[in-house]
């Protein structure tokens, strides 16, 4: 079932739509973005076109030249967009026919069903290149900011309570890592974007011998080695949008790490946390409480998470129950993918412009960090190096910790005699544990938080990201 519009309708039926069945119909309000993207694709369709001998030498000159002059005039906003046209292949097909009567011609070989899934194509492509970009840009703002504060302990949560001390640079690292996986999966989606559908016609291809291998290399749709790269069946070429799904999956994926890390700077910038301080620049007030300060920007981070779920849920419901090949379902699939790359974009680059104006409290850090409950499992460990299976250490430091809950001690300030009475291992160099510039040099795992290791990966992120 192949898109229908006033130009379409006019051989089959006798009278254009009904003025509300055009409202509801219409597309242009949105697919106008693929403008850049159809005339390109149309001048590669009028190049192959002359290839294979339908066009002359000046018939290609023709449409190219009035494809290129309607281009330049939508860029300069001068493009009158008429809704009763549809949508913007119509709306460029229909200006170009007007003033090149070769361009009646264009259509040749192709439905608009291939059209528009290879300008989908060709739209997404550079969205994508677009957002791997500001997503290292991202993960390059939390390298420097860790980089700045590399000295900087705060407590490590679990539960949301404190568990262990790891430093602020090795917190950030974490959302790097999350970031470039993020990263690896938009360019492994970019595989399945990269494939040129046009020639599938509307359904069953063309009877004309089309050249669909010089389409797809005049734009682009080539692997490693420049070999051309086309669908490899009509039917699934009109009909598919799993690299749409998949796109907007990664995206999900991506807005929920970008979620995570707005809630914590939300903690951190909040009066009990205290660690962090966003410039004025990237924050908001209260129309009633003078004194506030709102971090506004990872609130709506957070927020708009849900719409970006939503986005992929309604693709997933929208193809789900669709038969072989194109129906017009399909036309809701625009605004969702339109939605989620706006968003995840306009939310990638502001995340990180608020990190780049970012400021780390150190006396709050380092205040939080000298909580020595923070080190008790360090205080197991040194036990199991004095020869105590780690289940017996782990159990002695528990009634450590209850003996200073008891005596109203922080853990460090218990004396000797009162470890031993718990356990008569402890010995002179048990408290020597709760050193913390000691147990972070001690943290020297791949992939701990300790100090050599942070700096490592700092300076390997670095050299990554440049």
């Amino acid at each position: 079932m192949s898109k229908s519009s006033p130009t379409s309708r006019s051989g089959r039926f006798a009278s254009g739509p009904a003025a509300d069945v055009a409202k509801f119909t219409e597309s242009i309000s949105f697919d106008w973005r693929l403008w850049r993207h159809d005339i390109m694709g149309s001048i590669a369709h009028a190049a192959m076109l002359h290839k294979i001998g339908v066009l002359t030498k000046g018939e290609l000159a023709q449409i190219s030249k009035g494809l290129e002059d309607i281009g330049q005039e939508i860029a300069d906003g001068n493009f009158e967009w008429k809704e009763e046209l549809e949508d913007v292949h119509m709306n460029i097909e229909s200006e170009l026919t007007k003033r090149v009567p070769a361009g009646a011609k264009l259509h040749t070989g192709r439905s608009r069903n291939d059209q528009v899934a290879l300008d989908v194509r060709m739209w997404l492509r550079n969205e994508i290149l677009e957002l791997s970009g500001e997503l290292r840009d991202l993960q390059m703002a939390m390298v420097e900011l860790g980089a700045k504060n590399v000295d900087v302990i705060i407590p490590g949560y679990t539960h949301l309570q404190r568990a262990q001390p790891v430093y602020f640079a090795h917190h950030l690292l974490a959302y790097v890592e999350m970031f470039d996986r993020d990263h690896a999966r938009l360019i492994d989606c970019f595989q399945r974007v990269n494939v040129c559908p046009l020639g599938s016609g509307a359904i069953a291809g063309s009877t004309l011998p089309l050249n669909r291998e010089f389409v797809a290399k005049q734009l682009g749709f080539v692997d490693h080695n420049d070999k051309p790269l086309v669908t490899q069946n009509s039917m699934d070429a009109v009909s598919d949008r799993d690299f749409a799904l998949e796109f907007c999956s990664v995206a999900a994926i991506t807005a929920m790490h970008l979620s995570r890390l707005a809630e914590d700077v939300i903690l951190w910038a909040s009066s009990e946390f205290h660690f962090i301080k966003i410039a004025d620049a990237y924050t908001t007030g209260s129309s009633l409480m003078p004194q506030k300060k709102n971090p506004d920007i990872a609130e709506l981070t957070r927020g708009k998470t849900g719409r970006v779920y939503g986005n992929l849920v309604a693709l997933l419901t929208l193809l789900k129950g669709l038969p072989m090949t194109y129906n017009r379902d399909l036309q809701e699939d625009k605004e969702r993918l339109f939605d989620t790359t706006d968003t995840i974009r306009t939310t990638v680059r502001i995340v990180g412009a608020m990190l780049e104006n970012t400021s780390v409290n150190k006396t709050a850090c380092a205040t939080a960090a000298s909580d020595p409950a923070l080190l008790a499992t360090d205080l197991a460990d040194y036990l199991v190096r004095k020869g105590m299976a780690f289940r017996q250490a782990h159990h002695a430091v528990g009634a450590v910790v209850a003996l200073a809950e008891k005596e109203n001690k922080p853990l460090n300030q218990l004396s000797l005699k009162e470890l031993q009475s718990v356990d008569k291992i402890f010995g002179k160099d048990a408290l020597d544990v709760f050193n913390l510039q000691k147990a972070m040099a001690q943290r020297n795992l791949v992939g701990a938080p300790g100090t050599n290791e942070v700096k490592r990966q700092l300076a390997r992120w670095k050299k990554l990201l440049k």
